[in-house]
């Protein structure tokens, strides 16, 4: 299980806090669409509001952010958007249930994948078989997420457990997290990708989506590892790591599970019947469609969480 020293944990918060501030004007005109995506997903989501928006003539404005942000730009600084769509589920029921949702609806889901370009380094001999070794060679830079705001950072640490147990390698989850030091953890899953692009990383621990949108070589794990099977929930469940709470010094537990995502209309939304609108065209086989175009993978038949509607 992951331990996060008391000086990293307040440096988290005040960059979380910072990026937060950052977010503070986000207001939509009157009448005009508003949504909050999990970043990994903003090309999808700019697709299918595309779309949407050229066949009801609607506006919209996007904001993108990392899951665990955007959750506390509703708490702690009272944003309102009125669709929220997010990386992983769980952050709906530890962070903004019943005050801000009262429910959410899955609608699609994703792996982990170890993903590179041409010029990385042991781009040319690396494979589902050898990976360990190759991104642990001396000089090799591997980047993450930061666990404390977005999903994919912790479900790269979820991984990183499992992969221990399934080689059945005794250190192996201490070594890759050394492999990924802090030095190369941003804030937003979204973020490694440039790095990676200019070479400044080799690898990145990433969504499959957002690989196979960037034209992103990379490294398909075992399914007992990549969070990515359903069949494989229990396995997934046998690991947990913690990242920060809703308060300073709070932490929350984060379980292995399959990768969904999943939208709500908030509770105080402004523009409830055009919210409602875009999230049935969304959860339609033509949105569907869209999403798959952008490499998401959209579930055939979404799964509503709680209560919606009256």
């Amino acid at each position: 299980m992951l331990s996060i020293p008391r000086v990293w944990r307040v440096l988290c918060f005040a960059t979380a806090l910072t990026v937060l501030a950052s977010a503070a004007t986000f207001r939509a005109p009157a009448g005009t669409l508003s949504v909050m995506n999990a970043a990994s997903i903003t090309r999808p989501m700019h697709a299918v509001l595309d779309s949407f928006a050229a066949r009801s003539g609607e506006k919209y404005e996007l904001e993108p952010g990392a899951s665990l942000e955007i959750a506390r730009r509703m708490t702690e600084l009272h944003k309102t958007p009125d669709v929220v769509l997010l990386a992983d589920p769980e952050v709906f029921p530890q962070l903004l249930m019943p005050q801000y949702v009262s429910w959410y609806t899955l609608f699609a889901r994703n792996r982990i994948v170890l993903a590179y370009t041409p010029g990385s380094r042991g781009a040319g001999k690396i494979n589902g078989e050898n990976w360990r070794s190759v991104i642990g060679e001396k000089g090799v830079e591997v980047g993450r997420s930061d666990p404390n705001t977005d999903p994919a950072g912790y479900r790269t640490l979820l991984t990183m457990q499992l992969a221990e147990r399934h080689y059945h390698e005794h250190g192996l989850y201490a070594r890759l997290l050394a492999g990924a030091p802090e030095r190369n953890v941003r804030p937003r899953e979204a973020d490694q990708v440039a790095l990676l692009q200019t070479h400044e990383l080799d690898y990145i621990w990433t969504y499959q989506n957002l690989a196979e949108n960037d034209g992103l070589k990379y490294v398909k794990l075992p399914d007992d590892i990549d969070l990515g099977n359903p069949a494989d929930s229990a396995t997934y469940g046998t690991v947990t790591t913690r990242v920060l709470g809703k308060r300073p010094g709070d932490t929350l537990t984060m379980r292995g599970a399959p990768i969904l995502f999943a939208l709500t209309i908030p509770e105080r939304a402004e523009n409830l019947a055009l919210a409602e609108k875009f999230v049935a065209f969304l959860l339609s086989a033509e949105g569907r469609r869209v999403l798959r175009a952008q490499h998401l993978d959209a579930l055939e038949q979404p799964i509503t969480v709680g209560r919606r509607g009256p």
